[in-house]
């Protein structure tokens, strides 16, 4: 059956009459047997008694999946430069922590950085609201959780996921850096997703830069004295993150690997082509 743009959507092969019985194809996808369909694709588009189950199976999720990028690109194509910062929702106003997250966000934004965090509460409001008092944008990429109550108030450019991966994506993408303060499982998560793609050069010129020493020293001891010795990352892999008190040494760090970069992009008029590796 044709959809009208020259691809059949299933049709009997030349296979039916063989001993393994009739068979389908549907684009590269061969049905034999049970997974015959017992119905056309158009009779089902059809038919408004049809039931609604397959709004929720894989293929349809794919498209939701893929409506997700185009969401994210499409919002975050012209933000222009951008750190993502990163921390615990459980963060109080009036902590030290939480103090840290707005400055360095205030002063990421004089710097001329868009701030990106994940939209909720704590560290990440605080950053969102350094970053929008200090005449930035401050960005939100949130996402759907049961005990979350959707983005801050602080968020100037907000975008709600359902995809954990989707979202990271958005993160990494758009970011020159990654900082990192005091945060729980998800914090690690996406600390330990920048320090892997960063090691494994999918991403290059990437500071990840943890803040506040006290609370990431056992993690940096116990990389150096157990992961190194036991041979699962290379001494020269500590040296992939930086960490500081200091916001301004952290802002500092950020520069410093902007200009780095820039000074290694390509002459675009270079008669030179690319090496492929």
């Amino acid at each position: 059956m044709s959809d009208g743009s020259g691809v059949d959507e299933g049709r009997p092969t030349d296979r039916d009459r063989s001993v393994k019985g009739p068979s389908w194809q549907r684009g590269p996808v061969v049905l034999r047997r049970a997974s015959l369909p017992r119905s056309m694709v158009d009779q089902r588009l059809l038919d408004s008694r049809e039931p609604v189950d397959w709004v929720h199976t894989d293929p349809w999720r794919v498209l939701r999946i893929q409506s997700e990028f185009v969401e994210g690109f499409g919002a975050l194509a012209e933000l222009g430069p951008a750190v993502s910062v990163f921390g615990s929702a459980r963060t109080k106003p009036g902590t030290e922590e939480y103090r840290m997250a707005e400055e360095l966000s205030a002063a990421l934004a004089r710097a001329g950085y868009a701030v990106i965090t994940g939209g909720g509460p704590g560290a990440m409001e605080a950053a969102n609201k350094g970053a929008s008092l200090a005449g930035g944008t401050a960005v939100g990429l949130g996402i759907e959780l049961p005990f979350e109550h959707g983005l801050n108030d602080w968020v100037d450019l907000g975008i709600n996921f359902r995809y954990f991966f989707v979202r990271k994506t958005m993160f990494v993408k758009y970011a020159s850096a990654f900082c990192v303060l005091p945060g729980g499982f998800g914090t690690m998560d996406e600390l330990f997703e920048a320090l892997t793609l960063v090691q494994t050069k999918r991403v290059t010129w990437f500071p990840v830069i943890l803040l506040g020493r006290s609370y990431w020293q056992g993690l940096l001891d116990w990389l150096r004295d157990t992961m190194v010795p036991a041979g699962t990352i290379n001494p020269s892999d500590l040296d992939l993150v930086r960490v500081t008190d200091d916001v301004d040494e952290a802002v500092a760090w950020v520069l410093e690997s902007d200009q780095a970069r820039d000074a290694r992009q390509p002459d675009p008029h270079t008669t030179e082509p690319p090496v492929e590796g």
